[in-house]
Formats: structure tokens, sequence, C-alpha cells
């Protein structure tokens, strides 16, 4: 098992912007999610075995991703938060309770489609041996998935609750690492080697400046559909696409080269609404599409948002005797009419976060020597005329 050290590292590959890309918007310093400040990100990787599959005993490429909106010590107080799905094949919990109420005060985990349940119990195991004051109330885990069968024995129960409390214990502020780690470990995108990436925008509004910062777990795409800065990269590289055979998944079935599945976390410090975070979450699509997907029926494309600027304690678990929870409270919320400058660093941070989680990653050989091809940067380059 892989997992992530006590500083986080991120790896020596180069990011989108490196091979010449051209990409819109100001990032923050870090061009990750962990711009917005008290974000944090953590990893349990789990990459063993290789050659034919048998049920239980791998190969293994998969693990977990765990993010906190305020990191360890904020949990419990609420982000305003809403959701958003594109397609529903695919599973995030805890989001009735989000749609209710407008609030996330969880961590969130992402892992593959079959450790849905691991995550759940590990969380809230998690949650009993650091918050145990908060575990007296209902507990509603944030888990979402994508499918990594492809690479990874899924049906192994390789992703066990302790992998999720690693991952959370793991989780730290600062630069964050990109391509085959954490969920991402066993993803593809596009025909490509996927997994994780991240990115940032910078926002002015009047004299300050707020941060947009965006987490994929990206597993999702038909090659055909690529498209980087304009261009139908897809349908111009050739590399050799083995997932989208029709015969790899060991019956008569037809696999569509766009299934698989794409999470997306966006986390913001600018004042906004439940509402407000549900209109970021539905602008995820825009930053998917420009990318190239088309958004197949095959794909669970689940996308969250949240707020962290609203740092206070929560107001609806079971009143308390304190005069306090008898108040009216306010806020402060973003004027709607300015809210299309935070849509739009959305949009950026998504496409470029897909991205990068493409252009970082490397080759994955994986269960009955599946393959799953890196996108190559030379080609790339000479298309985008970047080649030095």
């Amino acid at each position: 098992m892989l997992g992530q050290e006590e500083e986080q590292v991120t790896s020596n590959r180069p990011r989108a912007r490196d091979l010449g890309i051209n990409l819109r918007g100001t990032t923050g310093p870090l061009n990750a999610i962990t711009d917005v400040a008290g974000v944090e990100v953590g990893y349990t990787t789990l990459i063993e075995g290789d050659g034919p599959l048998t049920t239980g005993q791998g190969p293994v490429r998969t693990g977990v991703s765990a993010i906190f909106p305020r990191g360890r010590d904020g949990v419990g107080n609420p982000c305003a938060a809403g959701r958003y799905s594109l397609n529903g094949n695919g599973e995030m919990t805890g989001m009735h309770w989000i749609d209710e109420v407008g609030e996330l005060s969880m961590p969130i985990t992402i892992s593959n489609t079959h450790a849905v349940g691991a995550c759940h119990t590990g969380v809230i195991e998690w949650m009993n041996a650091n918050h145990p004051q908060l575990a007296r109330q209902w507990l509603l885990p944030v888990c979402a998935e994508t499918w990594d069968g492809y690479l990874n024995d899924i049906n192994g129960g390789h992703v066990t609750p302790a992998m999720a409390r690693q991952a959370l214990d793991a989780a730290r502020r600062g630069p964050v690492e990109e391509g085959s780690v954490g969920g991402g470990t066993g993803m593809n995108c596009y025909g490509f080697k996927g997994g994780n990436g991240t990115s940032s925008r910078v926002v002015s509004f009047g004299d300050t400046a707020y941060t947009v910062g965006a987490f994929v777990q990206a597993n999702f795409g038909s090659r055909d559909e690529l498209t980087i800065a304009g261009i139908p990269a897809g349908q111009l590289l050739t590399v050799e696409n083995p997932m989208e055979d029709t015969d790899w998944f060991e019956q008569d079935l037809r696999v569509p080269g766009g299934s698989g599945s794409v999470i997306v976390v966006v986390a913001t410090d600018a004042p906004l609404n439940a509402a407000q975070c549900k209109g970021l979450a539905r602008r995820v699509p825009l930053g998917l599409a420009r990318t190239g997907t088309t958004g197949s029926l095959f794909s669970g494309d689940i996308f969250l948002a949240f707020s962290t600027a609203d740092n206070g304690p929560s107001r609806t678990g079971f009143p308390t005797t304190d005069p306090v929870s008898d108040e009216i409270f306010t806020v402060q919320q973003l004027p709607w009419n300015r809210i299309d400058l935070f849509y739009a660093a959305t949009v950026y941070a998504v496409e470029e976060a897909v991205l990068n989680a493409l252009v970082v990653n490397q080759t994955m050989v994986g269960r009955d020597s599946h393959v799953s091809p890196a996108l190559p940067h030379d080609q790339l380059q000479k298309l985008l005329g970047t080649t030095n």
C-alpha cells in the first residue's frame, strides 16, 4: 500500500500549462483546490500484483481520495453547498440532506464504485475517533465513486474502512498530487490514463480576491471526443486504444467508449449561499465539455460545490439550551448579478483539472494485462505547435 507522506508532494511530471496548452484565467499559487484556504486533500493508494484477474487477490489498482472543506479541525462547521447530476449512472451519498438544508459539514471521500460502503463506514469510524461529540448525532458522509474495473479487481473488496481512515488522516494543505493516486489510481479518461486533477482560479470582486478551486476524479469520455485547446486531439493522436475493444469485458458485450464516470468537487471562499453553490455545480459540465465530452449514458457525472465563507457552528442539529441557539443569524452573500465571474472561474478550473489529470499520468498496466496508455506529450505538443 502506498500512503501519502507527512508533507504532500507533487509528481515531477509536467502539468497541462507546462506543455504550452493555452488556458484561460488566473490561477492561485498552487493551481489547486487547496488554494482555497482551509481545504485539505489526502490519499491512500493501493497498487499490487500483475497478470490474470483472481477476484479477491488482484491485481489491484485502486485507492481513496479524501477532501476536508475546512480541514480536519473544522469538521462540523458547515459550508454552504449545492450539487448537480448531469447523468445519474453513479453515486454520491449524503446528497438528500445537502438538498434539504444547503449545507455540507462532513469530509468527502472518492473511491471506486464498489467501495462506497467501505468508505462510508470508514468515515463514520474516523468521526467517532476524532470528533465523538459530533458522532452523537446522525452522520451522513459524502462518499462518491467512479468505476475502475478495467484495471482493478473491483469486486475483490480491497478498499476497506481502514483505507478510508488512512486517507482522511493523510489530508494536508498545500500542493496536491495528481494522476494515478488515491481514488483516481485505476481510472481512465478519453481512452488514456486518467485519475485525479486539480486547478484553481482567482476572481477579483471589488477590493477582494476570492478563489475557486476544482478537484476532478476523471474516468469519462470517448477517445474521439478529446478536445484540447480547441483541437480534436483524440482523433489526431496516433496511440492504440485498447479500452475501446469489444472483447475485453470477457462477455458478449460492447462497452461504449464514453463509459465511466466523473466526480467533481468545487470549492470557493467567496460568500455564496446554497443556491449559488448549486449554480457553480451546474457549470461544471461546461468545463468538461471544453475537453470534448458529450455526456454518456454510461457515465455517472455528479458534482458538488461548497463555500467556506461563513464559518460558524451548525444550525441543523438538535437544539441546545444555549440561548444563542434561539437567535436569528445573518450571513454575507455575493450579489447574484456578479455571479458570472465565479461561473466562468468554475468552467475554466474544471477544464484545466481534467487536462492535468491526463497530462500528469503515465501508462498503467492492470488486471489481465489491460493497458491504459499515457497521453503522449510529444505528439500533443506538435498538434498544439508548442514543441521547443
